[in-house]
């Protein structure tokens, strides 16, 4: 067994594609070693800013020989098609193997060496290769057939064990010769073996494990900042970027001007990460400091003090535009950048940005008027009706909460034609809620239009303020009504309006803050959704709430079986009475109730004439028996019960109630002919069995419960 050693040394490869290009790298290799029967026993990559490396761990000196059988015409074939297959094979007829009356042809192909096969795949890897982005480069450029990469490949090194492979591709020969690193290495570096590779590199400052760059770079960071009396920020992401722009990484900490810190601490860092690649920091008492931490890629002989100061330059220029937008910006009242937003498209279909800021206006003071936010406390909120006064807000206080959700609705999207935001995208909101504070906005104004956009993901924090609450469900649901009303739907792995990230947010701020979101209502009288789209609103709604609650381990199949009850678009009291399931349906009784269940609802399939549970409330013309009649007397006490449970959502106390059917039930099953020769017997006892379905559906669809 021995190890290949291969190595792509280019121009600079951008940072944000060397993790991807080591995966497509060491599968691509893999792939093309397994046409020839090769495996290696382990793969390492490595990534720098000039290369591209690969070491095949334990390949075999050869590849074994291999028997190929090609299936020929049967014995009893005409004379032609025997000829036929003779020319197509090169064999003669006595080199044929008859089998079960069939011709076979089988041949042995030899091995062949592990080098000759790499060889030929390592061009074929190359000219393959799946960058993002590539380009043609010298005189060959001009023909579509010239090779691209990443940046132009200036060199192969490929070594089998200790020999060289011989490998040539658009005029670039392999060898044994790299580059060390640009500032602090000359001339070549001799490579022998994979064994000696990365210590090789080391003593030419070239640090080739990216994920030793990265450690490096994150822990002389971080004690970089404690010895100065600060906190890193810290940022895997920048930590991971930073790795990839050098090759013998050196973190250097330098201070800016402080009247800086004037500008939202998130602006300095946004435009400290994004435009310049550095950490900031924090101080004691975890504000941001003027303290930033660069990377250097050369060990300077002044310790980095001029490479710090050049930083220093550079940031401060940044930011001085950062500070230019800021106060620019906050010369315009959000209300006058709100009028531009009628410029804007939103959608074809569905207007300006304008038009949207005044449907989720609308539609967040309705949330509050009508009581669904700010109505009542969580653990009060038991109506179906979402109107009704639950004892929470009085109607001095809703009728300020609602005049508070829709301003915040109308200023929300104001910042998006700000300087600032054109600048930092990822801003808007948080900059909307700066510029409401400063121009005089009401706190609970201006933490709405900061935070509407949350949750923008798993993990993020949820809103819980009222006024918060209804711009932020208000701006989701309209997204999703609007697109839903012009049919516009996610499909399949498309969801180019992130539907899906809205679904998600709107079920993530409802459970957080107990809303009794009347979606089927909001849908109808809001929206003026028909029942196609509206259907797939509630399909989808389903699909993203069991993504939802699969993290907190709740069974898909008994959401389904809630859901399947219909009119049920309560996420509150639809999740209770799904959790009061779960936790059922793992008793004894549960187990046992679900098994007789659905042995009821396959006798009712199979019986011949539709029943219904009202001809159990016929009068009998026979004397029931004892299970018959214990089975009777148990529904008419389990069913009002489980009835008045669900009314008042005591979802455990509905199960209790049906659980108490479990025993008779059982003797029923046990002590009955249930498809009785007698009409009126049979007839009544499935009829019972529909009681005792119809029962159990009060509080879910027990049909879609795995198990």
């Amino acid at each position: 067994m021995t190890d290949f050693l291969l190595e792509l040394r280019s121009e600079e490869i951008p940072a944000r594609m060397q993790a991807k290009a080591r995966e497509d790298l060491a599968r691509l290799f893999t792939t093309e070693l397994a046409k020839a029967g090769l495996t290696a026993g382990a793969i390492t990559t490595y990534a720098s800013p000039r290369r591209l490396a690969l070491i095949a761990h334990d390949l075999p000196e050869q590849t074994q020989a291999v028997s190929e059988e090609v299936k020929g015409p049967k014995a009893s074939a005409p004379p032609q098609a025997l000829d036929g297959f003779l020319r197509k094979t090169g064999l003669t007829r006595e080199q044929l193997t008859e089998r079960d009356g069939v011709f076979f042809a089988v041949t042995q192909k030899p091995g062949r060496a592990t080098a000759d096969v790499i060889a030929a795949a390592i061009p074929s890897i190359i000219r393959a290769f799946p960058w993002p982005k590539a380009m043609r480069w010298g005189d060959a450029s001009t023909s579509t057939e010239s090779l691209r990469w990443v940046r132009p490949l200036q060199g192969i090194v490929a070594i089998l064990g200790t020999t060289p492979v011989a490998i040539e591709i658009a005029g670039i020969v392999s060898g044994t010769t790299t580059a060390g690193h640009r500032f602090h290495h000359d001339g070549p570096v001799t490579l022998t073996d994979a064994a000696s590779y990365v210590e090789r590199l080391r003593a030419a400052h070239v640090i080739v494990d990216q994920n030793e760059r990265a450690r490096l770079i994150r822990t002389r960071a971080g004690e970089l900042a404690a010895e100065a009396g600060l906190t890193l920020v810290e940022d895997e992401g920048l930590v991971a970027e930073n790795a990839g722009l050098t090759e013998w990484p050196v973190p250097l900490l330098g201070r800016f001007d402080p009247d800086f810190l004037s500008v939202p601490p998130e602006v300095i860092q946004l435009t400290a990460r994004v435009n310049q690649k550095y950490f900031v920091c924090r101080d004691a008492g975890g504000a941001l400091a003027n303290a930033f931490v660069c990377t250097a890629n050369i060990a300077a002989t002044d310790g980095g003090a001029k490479i710090v100061e050049g930083n220093r330059k550079v940031l401060a220029a940044r930011l001085s535009d950062a500070r230019f937008f800021y106060d620019t910006d906050l010369k315009i009242p959000l209300e006058e950048q709100a009028e531009k937003l009628s410029k804007i498209v939103f959608h074809e279909k569905l207007g300006t940005v304008a038009d949207k800021v005044d449907r989720v206006a609308k539609l967040a003071r309705w949330l509050v008027e009508e009581g669904i936010v700010g109505g009542s406390s969580p653990s009060s909120a038991t109506t179906d009706h979402p109107g009704e006064d639950r004892g929470g807000a009085g109607d001095a206080e809703r009728a300020d909460l609602a005049t508070l959700a829709e301003r915040a609705a109308r200023l929300a999207k104001a910042d998006l034609v700000t300087g600032m935001v054109g600048e930092f995208p990822e801003l808007q909101g948080l900059m909307g809620g700066y510029y409401a504070a400063a121009q005089g906005e009401d706190p609970r104004v201006a933490a709405a239009i900061r935070d509407h956009y949350k949750p923008v993901g798993q993990g993020d924090d949820v809103p819980t303020d009222p006024v918060t609450v209804a711009v932020s469900l208000a701006d989701k649901l309209d997204t999703l009504f609007s697109f839903f009303s012009v049919e516009l739907y996610p499909t399949g792995s498309k969801d180019p309006f992130a539907l899906r990230r809205a679904m998600l947010g709107v079920i993530a701020t409802v459970l957080k803050s107990g809303v009794r979101c009347p979606f089927t209502k909001i849908a109808r009288i809001q929206y003026k959704l028909s029942d196609g789209p509206l259907a797939w609103f509630l399909d989808f709604l389903d699909e993203r709430l069991k993504v939802q609650q699969r993290e907190a381990g709740v069974r898909h199949d008994l959401i389904d079986a809630v859901f399947a009850l219909g009119g049920e678009d309560d996420l509150v009291r639809l999740l209770a009475r799904v959790h009061a399931l779960q936790a059922f349906v793992t008793t004894e009784d549960g187990r046992n109730l679900l098994a007789g269940y659905k042995r009821a609802a396959n006798i009712l399939k199979k019986s011949p004439a539709a029943t219904t549970s009202e001809d159990a409330q016929k009068p009998l013309s026979y004397t029931p028996e004892n299970a018959e009649a214990a089975l009777m007397t148990a529904l008419d006490s389990a069913e009002p019960r489980a009835r008045a449970a669900i009314a008042s959502e005591d979802f455990a106390g509905a199960m209790a109630a049906l659980a108490s059917l479990r025993a008779p039930i059982d003797a029923f099953f046990d002590d009955v002919t249930v498809n009785d020769p007698d009409d009126a017997k049979r007839t009544h006892r499935l009829a019972l069995l529909a009681r005792v379905r119809d029962a159990v559906h009060s509080v879910a669809d027990f049909s879609k419960i795995e198990g």
